[in-house]
C-alpha cells in the first residue's frame, strides 16, 4: 500500500511540474513582441515600458539655448526594453528592435508633505525610439504617442532624427545621458567618431 501511494505522489509531482512547465511556455509564446506594428505601419503602444530597464531622468533639459521655463518644470525618464539592454551589456551596441521610451512628466513642488524641491506628477506625453533597419533608412525612427494607440513613425529628416544622428554617443542615442550605460561604451569603443569629436571641442573650450 505505501509503495503505491509513493508511485502516486511521485506521478503527481512529475504531471504538477509538467503543468506548470507547460503554462510558462505557453505565457511565453502568447508574450506580445516589443516593437510591433499594425498592418499600415504604425507602432503598438508597448503598454509595459514601465516595467522595463529604466535609465535615467532628466529634469528641464533643453538642446538649445532659450529662456528659461519660469515655474513650469519637466521630468524625461527613459525606458529601454530589456532584450536590447541585455545585448547591450555585452557588446555597447544597440540590436535590432531596440526600443527606447521617453516618458515626459509634469514636475511639482508642493504637494503632501514636500516643502521644497521638485516630484513628478501627471504624465504629459511619450515617445518611442525604435531601430530597426528593415524598415527605416537611417536605422532608427521615432514615434510620438497621444494616449495609448498606434503611432506612424516622424520623417527620417525629422529635428529628432537629425539632432540624434549629429550628437548621438552611441549609434545615434543619447548614452551621454545615461551615466550606468557610459562605462560599456568606453570598455567596448563604441562611442561615435562625432560624439567624440565634439567632446573633444568642448573641452578645449573650457581650458
Amino acid at each position: 500500500m505505501q509503495s503505491r501511494i509513493r508511485i502516486f505522489s511521485a506521478a503527481l509531482v512529475v504531471a504538477v511540474a509538467g503543468g506548470l512547465a507547460a503554462t510558462a511556455v505557453s505565457h511565453a509564446e502568447r508574450r506580445a513582441p516589443d516593437v510591433a506594428y499594425t498592418s499600415d505601419g504604425k507602432l503598438q503602444f508597448p503598454k509595459d515600458y514601465r516595467t522595463w530597464v529604466y535609465l535615467t531622468s532628466g529634469m528641464d533639459m533643453a538642446y538649445v539655448e532659450a529662456a528659461g521655463g519660469g515655474d513650469r518644470h519637466l521630468f524625461d525618464n527613459v525606458f529601454v526594453n530589456r532584450e536590447a539592454y541585455d545585448v547591450y551589456q555585452k557588446t555597447g551596441a544597440w540590436p535590432e528592435k531596440t526600443i527606447f521610451m521617453l516618458e515626459v512628466r509634469k514636475g511639482e513642488g508642493r504637494g503632501s508633505i514636500n516643502k521644497k524641491g521638485q516630484f513628478q506628477a501627471d504624465r504629459l506625453g511619450l515617445e518611442a525610439h525604435v531601430k530597426d533597419s528593415s524598415k527605416f533608412k537611417s536605422g532608427w525612427a521615432f514615434f510620438p504617442f497621444n494616449g495609448d494607440g498606434p503611432s506612424s513613425p516622424l520623417p527620417q529628416t525629422s529635428a529628432c532624427n537629425t539632432c540624434h544622428e549629429q550628437h548621438g554617443a552611441v549609434d545615434t542615442t543619447f548614452v551621454q545621458f545615461y551615466p550606468t550605460l557610459i562605462p560599456k561604451a568606453q570598455e567596448m569603443k563604441t562611442f561615435s567618431a562625432a560624439y567624440l569629436a565634439e567632446e573633444a571641442r568642448a573641452k578645449s573650450e573650457t581650458r
